[in-house]
């Protein structure tokens, strides 16, 4: 496969510099959910620092399972079993998150890690699976093995800040999470029906729209500030009580 890649000719003509950005927009729209759940799962760690080095470290590692997908890609189209696996995943995530109990402490009901090194895994694999649909999407688009690695590695790096950005947000949207994991289990539900019958499978224009409502709804109400006041007031008073 690495052969493969070696061998391919780069043309940069016109049709390349023009066919470049269609990747990197496909890349952006169709990881705006993957971004959301990324940044859930990163959520999962205590402490912003860890979190940044989880998205950063578990980026890296989906970056490499990316290129490795996409050198592979039309041997792995051959076999079901990769998309049934990926959607196993990502509806696995869905139950875990939605099965989860009410924590009044810790309002994050995505999976929790100890660790860094726990995180990474399930952040890279995460990606992994919603990349089953997205290079599928882009090697239909162009053959150009290299234009495809360009697009993907460009849409990881955007990946990293739309996450860093949700992160952010998460904390100040009511149901921002809830529609975070919905788009993730019909990502999940999209490559179930591919592995039933690929003529089930519902247009991207569909998918895109029934992600942009979801996003709708999940930044139409703030969390109450007057929560996250008395969060950071509590923050502030235990180090001071403790010094007593």
């Amino acid at each position: 496969m690495l052969d493969h890649l070696l061998d391919t000719p780069m043309n940069f003509g016109y049709d390349t510099l023009l066919l470049l950005p269609v990747l990197v927009a496909l890349e952006a729209v169709l990881s705006a959910d993957n971004a959301i759940a990324l940044a859930a799962i990163a959520q999962g760690l205590e402490g912003s620092t860890l979190q940044r080095r989880a998205l950063n470290l578990g980026l890296v590692c989906a970056f490499v399972l990316r290129v490795v997908l996409i050198l592979t890609a039309t041997w792995v189209t051959k076999y079901w079993q990769f998309e049934l696996a990926g959607a196993a995943y990502l509806l696995w995530l869905v139950f875990q998150y939605f099965s989860a109990q009410e924590d009044a402490d810790n309002p994050h009901h995505g999976p929790r890690f100890a660790t860094l090194w726990q995180a990474i895994p399930v952040i890279a694999f995460t990606d992994l699976a919603f990349s089953l649909d997205s290079v599928t999407t882009a090697i239909a688009i162009s053959k150009e093995t290299w234009l495809v690695i360009t697009g993907g590695l460009i849409g990881v790096i955007a990946l990293r800040f739309m996450a860093g950005l949700f992160i952010r947000w998460l904390d100040e949207f009511t149901h921002l999470e809830d529609a975070g994991y919905v788009t993730v289990a019909l990502v999940g539900l999209r490559l179930l029906l591919r592995v039933i019958n690929d003529g089930l499978v519902p247009p991207e224009w569909l998918m895109v729209s029934l992600i942009g409502l979801l996003f709708l709804w999940g930044f139409s109400e703030r969390a109450e500030l007057g929560v996250k006041a008395s969060t950071e007031l509590s923050e502030v008073r235990e180090p001071s009580e403790a010094k007593k």
